[in-house]
């Protein structure tokens, strides 16, 4: 056995209780923190109860299609990427693998944001996250974790474990105690929602993007799939993950509405969790969620940064990115993957400077861009099932799998119909020019660069691209 094979063989041994940790600490971050404002801006009771009906359902549609791909397709590592590229094609598999980076990055440059603005509360020259400071402060952050990571994926796994315990501690602390403190006539009040608030469907599909930001990590243990100790624990670990945390989102959500006037909880500064249980059981409420929420962060920020690096990873191990995103270190840790994450959420805090409301425009931008990889898996389940690949040797469960299948391709479609054209235009900005990173690959490869049908969709990646930064310059769309 050579070295190389000797690393892997010692650190591919995540077991199942772990890689569902590994789920929870990713889908448990900085969004829950932010349900109660969030919501409390776009609908009422009633639209939130129905809004997490539709999310929990479509997100349990969308853990099981990853389970059934993970055990029909067991050879499939990093699922987002290579479920896409098996269903449809190198160059749709490499838009994921990207986009899915891009949203992993973005989400990393959220939680800088989010820890920062949190800060700001006590220390205003932080301001919301978005000032020189908080910039400079979060920089050093960012380059101390990336020294972390690189020393190995277990060593991130276990903080990660313990960071997921301790992080849930604050969150069960408010949802009891904003139970002691609901009042029934608040809740009331809250029920059909402020006038603000549009027609119903309206308020629905305005909570869908940061319902995706909470969920993103359902497909964590998919991503981790070459780490597993055993292949048919990874979908096992998506569902455990999924349901564990599914119960606490929706609790956070709905029990604030008992606590403060819908009205005035949609204007409460972030973490608006914070701000409700300061009005439900005085200042130290506040400084409990503040802490528990840069516990969250941190524990999380491990998590999406690993799965970032190892989709860049494994799609140039496949040869659909440049060669040098291939290495990893002793460790098993893939090192360059890892240093060009770091230098994008680097660009992108400088970035945040600019921005108008950099706090929920990378939320949003964050959801949207993972929402063309999640439709691809879910349309190669369908994919999967329709032409019965692996199911004439084994039909069991065919039927089931159908089912699941065309309600997880339905409920992404009608995500990318929520998040709306402007998110759309802005995601194919940056999706547009990742095309280089694919010319890289098939130039080092010596192959014709593009296809008859993968011109097309570089030419509508492109005029997309065009299309969002005509829109942003003379103002249709805003960041």
């Amino acid at each position: 056995m050579s070295v190389a094979e000797k690393t892997q063989s010692s650190t591919a041994k995540l077991s199942m209780l772990t890689m569902a940790g590994m789920v929870v600490g990713s889908m448990v971050g900085a969004g829950i923190f932010t349900l109660p404002g969030r919501f409390a801006q776009e609908t009422g009771v009633l639209g939130a109860l129905i809004a997490w009906s539709v999310a929990g359902f479509g997100m349990l549609m969308l853990a099981f299609v990853f389970q059934l791909l993970a055990n029909r397709k067991p050879e499939l590592d990093a699922g987002v990427y290579a479920y896409a590229k098996a269903g449809f094609g190198q160059y749709l598999g490499f838009f994921s693998a990207f986009g899915y980076w891009a949203s992993a990055a973005m989400g990393l440059v959220f939680y800088w944001v989010f820890i920062m603005s949190t800060i700001g509360a006590v220390v205003p020259a932080l301001g919301d996250g978005d000032t020189l400071l908080a910039i400079g402060i979060s920089s050093v952050g960012l380059w101390g974790f990336f020294l972390l990571i690189r020393r190995g994926l277990q060593q991130a796994a276990v903080i990660n474990r313990i960071v997921t315990v301790a992080k849930l501690v604050p969150i069960v602390v408010f949802v009891l105690l904003a139970l002691f403190a609901l009042k029934p006539e608040v809740f009331a009040e809250n029920w059909a929602g402020a006038s603000y608030a549009g027609p119903l469907f309206d308020q629905i599909t305005g909570t869908m993007l940061v319902t995706v930001f909470v969920f993103l990590g359902v497909e964590g243990a998919s991503v981790y799939s070459r780490h597993a100790r055993r292949r048919q624990d990874v979908g096992t670990a998506t569902i455990l993950g999924f349901l564990s945390v599914f119960a606490v989102f929706a609790s956070v959500t709905i029990v604030s509405y008992g606590v403060l006037p819908m009205g005035e909880i949609a204007q409460l500064r972030q973490p608006s969790m914070g701000g409700v249980l300061e009005a439900a059981v005085g200042p130290w409420g506040a400084w409990l969620v503040s802490i528990g929420l840069i516990v969250s962060v941190l524990g999380a920020y491990l998590a999406w940064s690993l799965m970032a690096a190892e989709v860049l990873f494994v799609a140039a191990k496949d040869e659909d990115m440049p060669r040098f995103l291939a290495r990893s270190n002793t460790a098993d840790v893939p090192g360059p993957a890892l240093l060009m994450t770091a230098i994008f959420v680097q660009v992108i805090l400088v970035v945040t400077y600019f921005s108008q409301d950099a706090l929920n425009f990378a939320l949003d931008l964050t959801s949207a861009l993972t929402l063309i990889p999640f439709f691809l898996v879910a349309c190669y389940a369908l994919k999967l099932v329709t032409t019965r690949e692996t199911y004439r040797e084994s039909p069991k469960g065919w039927m089931r799998d159908l089912v699941v299948a065309v309600l997880a391709t339905l409920y992404t479609a009608f995500l990318l119909y929520a998040a709306g054209l402007r998110f759309v235009l802005v995601s194919l900005i940056i999706y547009a020019p990742a095309t280089i990173l694919f010319v890289m690959a098939r130039r080092e490869q010596g192959r014709r660069l593009f296809s008859g049908r993968e011109l097309v969709i570089l030419a509508v990646s492109i005029a997309g691209a065009v299309l969002g930064i005509v829109a942003l310059a003379v103002g249709w769309i805003t960041i």
